[in-house]
C-alpha cells in the first residue's frame, strides 16, 4: 500500500526532533524524568484512522488503552532493559555508559477526530508496536 505523506507542516519533523534532544537533555543532565512520551505515527484510510504507537520491550499487559473527552489516552510502564549472558552470574555488577532506551511510566494521549466511531476502536500490540484502529463515522 503506498503511503502518502501530509506537506501541509514542513516543519514538524524538525520541532518533533528539537523536543526530543530537549527531553534527553534534561532526562540526562537536569533531573531523572519520572515519565517518558512514546513516539507515535498518525495515518489515514479511507475507512479509518490509525495510531501506530512505539513500546517496544513494553509487556502487553502494562498498556492501559482508554478513551475520554474525544481523547485516546495511553498509559503503561516498561522496564529497564537487561541483559545476562547464559554464562554470567546474574548477580554481578553491571556499569552503565549510556542509557537512552526510556522506562518507568509512560504516557500520551492523541486527540480523536470528530468523524470517529468512538465505539468502534480496537487496539491489536505486535513486534512492540501499539496499533489502535479509530474507525470513522459511516
Amino acid at each position: 500500500m503506498p503511503i502518502e505523506v501530509a506537506t501541509d507542516q514542513p516543519f514538524q519533523n524538525l520541532t518533533r526532533q528539537t523536543n526530543k534532544l530537549m527531553e534527553q537533555l534534561h532526562k540526562g543532565f537536569f533531573y531523572p524524568s519520572e515519565n517518558w512520551t512514546p513516539s507515535v505515527n498518525l495515518y489515514e484510510t479511507s475507512s479509518a484512522y490509525l495510531v501506530c504507537v512505539d513500546l517496544a520491550g513494553v509487556d502487553k499487559e502494562k498498556i492501559d488503552v482508554e478513551v475520554a473527552d474525544s481523547r485516546l489516552k495511553l498509559r503503561g510502564a516498561r522496564e529497564v532493559p537487561t541483559f545476562v549472558p547464559d554464562n554470567q552470574d546474574p548477580n554481578s555488577k553491571i556499569r552503565v555508559h549510556l542509557m537512552e532506551i526510556d522506562h518507568g511510566s509512560f504516557s500520551r494521549e492523541v486527540e480523536i477526530p470528530s468523524d470517529a466511531d468512538r465505539h468502534k476502536i480496537s487496539a491489536t500490540y505486535r513486534n512492540g508496536m501499539l496499533w489502535v484502529e479509530i474507525p470513522k463515522s459511516s
